[in-house]
């Protein structure tokens, strides 16, 4: 096995010599096999001018497809190559006609099917005809040519030379003859088979009396390809050389040329390797290239393949050695008569002399035109095994074994050269190795006697036979049969090979199989089928099973193919199943729609048909049908409602054309004949603002056609028609009213509209405008309608904008393509027909017409403020066409990646879903396109509550004043908008009052200081978010430097507590139920207190969404809000707010699944 482009091959030999088959999968189905010859092409020897004709047969299952090919060209031309098939003899044959020295070549027989190909080749040799008998006796006489030219005798130089030279001197000798090496190369290959198919270099046969005979040498040649690791690459279908003919007692020499130099090739024939010595003579060349390998002294035994065989790679020939002429070269004189003998026959000829040279042509004795081919037979049967000689006088023996045939075994028979051995009744001793033998020729054949599984004729037809069951019961299937043990039985039902289970028990024994179906329903139907296997060939056989069952129910729905006033019939379909039984009768129930009852009316024969008589006009029937069969009766199958019908409405009346004397109308039949003929209409028509309907034609006078002209018309009035059809049941139900039409003479077709022209453009519309055309009598008529047609400026057809007319003089064309260019007309029409286009000079450009960018929103901020994790959302509306680019920009820097940046056809919106200290600073959007720009800037602070002043220290320098001193917020240095405040305390008061605000600095000197009094200051810090916690300061007395008598008293000042303002949060405002339309905007709002302020946290169906970016939510002094900026489907649901501080926690809500629109 070997493997090519992925997939495994594997190498088969055939019993046919020079046969290659390569099997491409690994098993092969049973019954099926890989192509392979029975008789493979035979080499030819052709004279030039002539036909060849090679034929081979093949085998294989499939059949194979057969091809020819050639090696060095093809067979493509099918005036010199054809391929033909005869039927009658199975051969497959390639003809060349008016063969020539291009045509010799290796023609090589591929036979192909799905597990295979066998590939055989062989090989065509063109002659000149002067190498035939007639030349071979033209030897005795030479005569020499004195007339050759000097041309000539140089030509037979030059080719003298080339045969002896060795391949690497062909280019030099070439060029020294002056002859071009390609065609050399051809002609050389036919030089060299002609030479070896000569018996003389000079055209006669010399004679000497103890010369040597001369050898003829035979080649081949194929070139081997290596490649860089040594090992030489062949193609598998062109592994042979060219086969190599040799007479008998002559040498044969192969020689092989290979592409690199190889030290060793290995010559093989018959699995042995072959050896330099007496029989074979191995060479090789200086250069290591060319391989040759003589054979001396061929023999007929020496026919086989040989090979060169250089690492994994080989190439073969085939040496074909035939018998000769002997020839008696020694002679002497005996008493006047020439004494011949023969060195090869050692036999003496005596013949009258003088006679200066004999040719002894010796009858070889029989020989063998067809040999035995191996023959294998099944036991029991009759095998034949035939041969056949080239003389029908020859008498010959038959041996089995190395023992003489004996009648007892088979009968000889023979007619003329043809030779025969029956056996009748083969038995496995019978098989065996048997030879024949005549005139000291003979041939050898194998035959073998299989024991494949067989079945008795008598079995094998009650096996056919059907076997019926009805349902639940068992079904036994039985088979006999003989055959080499041990035979695998297999059963199979619809091709699905069966195992043991619960319902299929298998027995099986040398010579007996039992299957039993236990239960069978009525899907177990089928076939039935066992395969008998052996080593020796395989048998199957076939038998139904049929299951009986009650039949399915009919099949519906029921068509009624006639209702009327009297009757209704119908049609069904019959059984999908029928059980295995024909169904013999339907029975029919029938049921009055309204009434609960069925009434029976009995069985119909087996036609799936029913024709109802007994009906009331205008009532509706349904019906029940069963299908019995002698297996049972069948489920119901129930129909539709049916009723003895009027026809339906017929479509409405179409105007064909009017006139101020008549009206011509057509209409189409109803599709509901109400189950019988159409026997006639009646029309009626009615005035326009009129309740009354006319009829135009009379009861007893129907109208036959589906058209009518109306003649009692008045000019200028509007009329409509309505149509009825008439069956067997009386009219039916009225058509739909036609469209209003004036009874007047046709008009003229309009104008041409004027004053056409563009008024509005975007990407996808454009407005057109125009003016109605003048009405000029008897020209043209006034337009009642108009239609916009457009085309697109790479197209040529126009495409009309709306289906029926437009009745304003104004239109908008909208699905457009964006910057596409379009062409655009007008067209009037009237009912007398369309007037001519009127079209716009130019074509119109899909886009807006250009709009300088300009902000629309005058409410936007230019400064926000923003708690640092809150989301910044900055929106801005603007107008502009074209689309303008739009580019966000944070302090004349590109804005960071974390920002999102949304934009759409009139806003662009800038969104940080956290905020960060670092985001604050002034974002700029920048609205371009070709018309101009525009700028817009807001000032973004994001910051969070101040954190409070380091220790405050007091000092007292200056009498009646304290300078208050303490130490910068940690915040200081990272908000430039953050300043201090601070209050002071009176012992004689329990209020705090502010005394500086909007301090920039760290100090501050309080002045208004009274002597004696206790004075506490506080320092807070601000920014634009809020106040941070005090700095207390120690406790200040200021006491007055000047004495004064002072009576001691004493004050008893009640101990004062500091006031607790800490609360848990609670709603002030609450939250209120919100309704807003779609895609707008959502504002909702409540307010909490609570110290310490508390954290606010919005829900939606329980998930927070404070940090979503589609919501946008602040928190200023306890006014929590919340905007949601384009209202969906998707915002409905349960809002909850939630406030929490370390004393506790709150938590509003509502719920309304409807409150978005």
């Amino acid at each position: 096995m070997w493997k090519r482009a992925g997939k495994a091959y594997i190498r088969k030999r055939s019993k046919i010599p020079g046969v290659l088959i390569t099997q491409y999968v690994v098993n092969i189905p049973d019954g099926q096999s890989t192509p392979d010859f029975q008789r493979a092409p035979n080499p030819i020897t052709a004279t030039e001018g002539k036909l060849a004709v090679f034929k081979a047969k093949v085998t294989g299952d499939p059949k194979p497809e057969v091809s020819w090919k050639r090696i060095k060209g093809s067979v493509s031309d099918e005036d010199k190559f054809q391929s033909k098939y005869n039927k009658s003899t199975g051969e497959c044959i390639l003809e060349i006609h008016n063969v020539s020295a291009a045509e010799m070549d290796m023609y090589k027989c591929c036979a192909v099917n799905e597990f295979g190909k066998a590939v055989c080749a062989a090989a065509l040799t063109v002659t000149d005809g002067k190498n035939g008998p007639e030349h071979l006796l033209g030897l005795f006489n030479k005569v020499e040519d004195n007339q050759a030219t000097q041309a000539d005798r140089e030509s037979e130089a030059f080719w003298e030379v080339m045969l002896n030279a060795d391949s690497k001197d062909y280019e030099r000798i070439c060029s020294e003859f002056g002859v071009d090496k390609d065609l050399m190369l051809k002609k050389l290959e036919m030089k060299r088979r002609e030479r070896a198919q000569n018996k003389s270099t000079d055209g006669g046969i010399q004679y000497e009396r103890d010369a040597i005979k001369k050898q003829s040498h035979v080649s081949a040649a194929r070139s081997l390809t290596q490649n860089d690791t040594g090992l030489i690459q062949i193609d598998g279908e062109d592994e042979n050389l060219l086969p190599v003919q040799a007479e008998e007692r002559e040498d044969a020499l192969f020689e092989c040329v290979l592409t690199h130099p190889v030290p060793r090739v290995t010559w093989k024939s018959k699995a042995s390797v072959l050896e330099d010595g007496d029989k074979y003579s191995i060479s090789i060349s200086d250069h290591k290239l060319v391989h040759r390998l003589l054979i001396k002294d061929c023999m007929l035994e020496d026919k086989s393949i040989y090979s060169a065989v250089v690492g994994k790679a080989s190439c073969s020939a085939w040496l074909v050695v035939e018998g000769k002429a002997l020839q008696c070269i020694d002679s002497t004189i005996v008493r006047g008569k020439l004494n011949s003998i023969c060195h090869v026959c050692h036999l003496r000829c005596i013949l009258p002399a003088p006679i200066s040279s004999l040719l002894c042509i010796l009858d070889p004795g029989a020989q063998f035109i067809c040999g035995l081919s191996d023959v294998s037979a099944v036991i029991n049967e009759t095998a034949e095994l035939t041969c056949k000689l080239n003389s029908e006088d020859c008498e010959g023996v038959w041996y089995r074994d190395g023992k003489k045939v004996s009648k007892v075994i088979g009968v000889k028979t023979s007619s003329g050269a043809v030779h025969k051995l029956l056996i009748i009744g083969c038995k496995e001793e019978h098989a065996g190795k048997y030879r024949f033998e005549a005139d000291g020729r003979k041939t050898v054949a194998m035959f073998t006697v299989k024991d494949p599984p067989r079945i008795h004729p008598e079995d094998l037809s009650a096996f056919t036979e059907p076997v019926t069951v009805k349902v639940g019961q068992n079904a036994i299937f039985k088979m006999q049969f003989v055959g080499h043990e041990p035979i695998k039985i297999q059963w199979y039902k619809e091709g699905d090979e069966l195992q043991d289970d619960n319902n299929t028990k298998i027995e099986k024994s040398g010579s007996h199989s039992r299957l039993l179906l236990g239960r069978c329903q009525r899907k177990d139907t089928g076939e039935i089928k066992i395969k008998l296997k052996n080593e020796d060939g395989f048998k199957e056989a076939i038998s139904q099973l049929i299951v009986l069952d009650k039949p399915t129910s009919p099949l519906g729905p029921a068509e009624v193919t006639e209702s009327s006033a009297v009757c209704i019939e119908f049609k069904w379909r019959p059984p999908k199943d029928d059980g295995g039984s024909p169904v013999i009768n339907y029975m029919i129930e029938r049921q009055q729609v309204g009434r609960n009852t069925w009434r029976k009316l009995g069985e119909i024969p087996g036609a799936p048909i029913y024709r109802d008589t007994d009906v009331d006009h205008g009532r509706k029937y349904c019906y029940r049908i069963r299908a019995v069969t002698a297996e049972g009766t069948s489920e119901v199958m129930e129909t539709g409602e049916m009723q003895a019908a009027f026809p339906g409405p017929p479509a409405p009346p179409k105007v064909v054309s009017t006139h101020d004397d008549r009206i011509n109308v057509c209409w189409e039949s109803p599709s509901n004949r109400g189950g019988s003929r159409i026997l006639g209409y009646i029309l009626e028509k009615r005035k326009k603002g009129s309740n009354l309907w006319i009829v135009v034609n009379a009861m007893d006078e129907l109208i036959k056609e589906k058209k009518y002209t109306v003649s009692d018309v008045v000019a200028g009035m509007e009329y409509e028609f309505r149509v009825t059809a008439i069956n067997f049941s009386g009219a039916g139900e009225f058509s739909s009213p036609s469209e209003f039409v004036f009874a007047r003479d046709p008009k003229k077709p309009p104008g041409k509209v004027t004053g056409l022209k563009v008024t509005e453009t975007s990407y996808i519309h454009l407005v057109l405008t125009w003016t109605k055309p003048e009405d000029k009598p008897g020209i043209q008529d006034e337009a009642t309608g108009y239609f916009a047609e457009i085309r697109q400026a790479e197209s040529l057809e126009w495409s009309r904008c709306s289906v029926t007319p437009i009745i304003t003089t104004s239109f908008s064309v909208k699905s457009l393509k964006p910057m596409d260019m379009y062409w655009v007309r007008v067209i009037a029409t009237n009912d007398g027909g369309e007037g001519p286009p009127e079209e716009l000079p130019n074509y119109v450009l899909a886009m807006p017409s250009p709009v300088r960018p300009k902000f629309t929103n005058h409410k936007m901020k230019t400064f926000m403020v923003v708690r640092a994790g809150n989301t910044v959302r900055i929106t801005v509306n603007f107008e502009a066409s074209p689309l303008p680019n739009i580019m966000w920009i944070k302090d004349n820097v590109p804005v960071a990646k974390r920002a999102t940046v949304s934009n759409s056809d009139g806003s662009s919106q800038l969104l940080i879903p956290s905020s960060e200290r670092s985001d604050s600073g002034i974002y700029s959007v920048l609205v371009k396109n070709l018309a101009g720009q525009d700028t817009f800037s807001t000032e973004v602070r994001v910051t969070d509550d101040p954190k409070p002043p380091g220790p405050v220290e007091l000092e007292e320098n200056v009498p009646g004043t304290v300078t208050v001193m303490w130490e910068p917020s940690p915040d200081e240095k990272r908000d430039d908008r953050l300043h201090y405040t601070v209050s002071k305390l009176d012992s004689t008061k329990r209020t705090w009052t502010t005394v500086a605000d909007r301090l920039f600095n760290n100090k501050f000197t309080v002045c208004n200081i009274m002597h004696g009094r206790q004075y506490n200051f506080r320092v807070y810090a601000k920014n634009d978010m809020g106040v941070s916690a005090p700095s207390d300061s120690p406790r200040s007395t200021y006491s007055c430097s000047i004495s004064f008598p002072v009576e001691k008293f004493a004050v008893n000042a009640p101990t004062r507590k500091d006031c607790d303002l800490r609360c848990a949060p609670t709603f002030i405002v609450p939250l209120k139920l919100h309704t807003a339309p779609k895609g707008y905007e959502c504002y909702m709002s409540c307010a909490v207190k609570g110290s310490p302020k508390p954290r606010v946290t919005w829900f939606r169906n329980h998930t927070s969404i404070n940090t979503n970016a589609n919501y946008y939510i602040s928190n200023t002094c306890g006014v929590c809000s919340m905007l949601i900026l384009h209202v969906g489907p998707r915002d409905m649901g349960e809002y909850t707010i939630s406030a929490e501080n370390a004393l506790g926690r709150v938590e509003w809500s509502f719920v309304d699944p409807s409150q978005f629109t």
